[in-house]
């Protein structure tokens, strides 16, 4: 594996400054009766936007080989179409990876991270068959201004949480809650997009780049809650198809979705009733292949489930009850800062054999992990500590005694920032923001300390001698 990563996305700040067009969570933020923390926004957050150089100084610091940034399609492409340029947004993003690449850290970069323009959401958003080749167009447009100096490239991150928090539940923006219905649509929309995105660098870049394209897929681990149970490992199935299967299955192993997904919603709506063709779309033999369309597996890992059939409302149309399956919190776990954050170091390590396993031993990039801090500010966080120098010691375990390809891990992240939802409630940062002053101050938590230390041994030495 290479030198520990780090990685950092906010929604930057100058949510209007400079030409920046308005994004979906923009909207969402300043709507009314949202459901963000205190009715906090993006707006300002850690302020990447006009304090670049300070969060240079951090990655310095913690002697970082890569990061991994998030574009901001609507600062650069403000409706979204490649017609107007925001010529700003394209020298900021310039300098920030010139400045990484001066540093020596190689930039991996994602073109979609939850906000995308408002000026397309007006237009049917995900749901509108047209935004794949919208979204191709964009991609693009990234490739040829950053693709010289940028080799690693994530099209879209956590599709699922798009499509069910944004589209299902409603509890992400754009605030659509269309249950059963608009998150296999979206899903679907988001897969179709990264397909013509993969393919146009495969086709027009690839040659003279020499770069890498994947999609990040978050998922748990999840096992049976009584390994003797026959429902609850059929449930375990069905919980990893909906979640993991969903977008890694039509990548890497059929070119579709996996054939438990397409089954349990065809048997729920025959159930209920439903007669208007089938709600998980098919893909279509005239676009472009899904299968192969990822150079790379980019798993986004927080925590872990055990697994029973599901307790479901009866005659309620919904991706849970599709789905079938509940995830529950061992209670031998400890829970980190928010209710859902079960702290299971060991459980990346099965979901990454498990990955190797299933999906032909791919090179994998752990693109997201880590540890959350609520309530008052403990700058000598010492469980952040203990559970990085854990989480490392599993994935070097998953490297010599499992033998997965493990290229690289992103730690998320490099600052407090805003956690969507959750505001400025929930820290995930190395460093910490102070968000009540003008100057967002930076100031390293001792879990950035001792990452720096993780980081400084292990650049001299290779992984299998941790």
């Amino acid at each position: 594996m290479d030198d520990q990563y780090c990685y950092e996305l906010n929604l930057a700040g100058g949510w209007n400054v400079d030409d920046k067009g308005p994004s979906i969570w923009d909207t969402f933020c300043h709507e009314g009766g949202r459901l963000v923390f205190e009715g906090q926004s993006g707006d300002v957050t850690c302020n990447s936007y006009e304090l670049w150089e300070e969060d240079l100084r951090c990655i310095r610091q913690l002697g970082l080989t890569h990061y991994r940034l998030s574009l901001s399609w609507s600062r650069l492409l403000p409706e979204g179409i490649t017609r107007h340029v925001n010529q700003k947004g394209l020298r900021y993003y310039n300098k920030v990876i010139n400045d990484l690449v001066a540093s020596d850290v190689l930039p991996m970069v994602t073109l979609y991270h939850f906000d995308l323009p408002q000026a397309l959401q007006d237009q049917g958003g995900w749901k509108s068959p047209e935004i794949a080749a919208i979204f191709d167009s964009y991609a693009r447009f990234c490739f040829e201004s950053f693709g010289d100096r940028v080799k690693l490239w994530i099209t879209l991150n956590e599709p699922y949480v798009c499509a069910k928090l944004g589209h299902e539940d409603g509890i992400f923006a754009p605030g659509v809650k269309e249950p059963g219905m608009a998150a296999y649509l979206v899903g679907h929309n988001m897969l179709r997009g990264h397909a013509r995105a993969w393919h146009s660098y495969n086709v027009l870049y690839r040659a003279k780049q020499g770069g890498s394209v994947s999609l990040a897929i978050n998922s748990d681990w999840a096992e049976p809650l009584d390994p003797a149970s026959p429902d609850d490992t059929a449930a375990t199935e069905r919980y990893l198809a909906f979640t993991l299967g969903w977008f890694a299955w039509p990548l890497f192993v059929t070119g579709d979705y996996p054939e438990v997904m397409r089954s349990s919603i065809e048997v729920r709506s025959k159930e209920l009733g439903y007669q208007e063709g089938s709600r998980l779309p098919r893909f279509s033999k005239d676009e472009p292949s899904l299968l192969g369309t990822a150079d790379f597996f980019a798993l986004n890992y927080y925590t872990s489930r055990r697994v029973k059939p599901g307790e479901c409302c009866p005659g309620v149309l919904g991706l849970k009850s599709d789905q079938d399956a509940e995830g529950v919190v061992d209670p031998s776990w400890p829970v980190c800062g928010v209710s859902w954050l079960a702290v299971v170091p060991d459980g990346l390590r099965k979901l990454l054999k498990y990955i190797k396993d299933t999906f032909n031993n791919p090179a994998v990039y752990i693109t997201e992990n880590g540890f959350s801090q609520v309530g008052p500010v403990d700058m000598e966080d010492v469980q952040r500590c203990g559970f990085y120098h854990d989480i490392i010691q599993e994935i070097a375990r998953a490297l010599r005694e499992d033998g997965v390809d493990v290229r690289g891990y992103f730690a998320w992240s490099l600052l407090d920032n805003f956690e969507w939802a959750d505001g400025f409630s929930v820290r995930f940062g190395l460093f910490h923001v102070d968000f009540s002053r003008p100057e967002r101050p930076r100031t390293a938590y001792r879990s950035g300390r001792e990452y720096a230390g993780i980081i400084s041994k292990y650049r001299s030495q290779t992984m299998v001698n941790i």
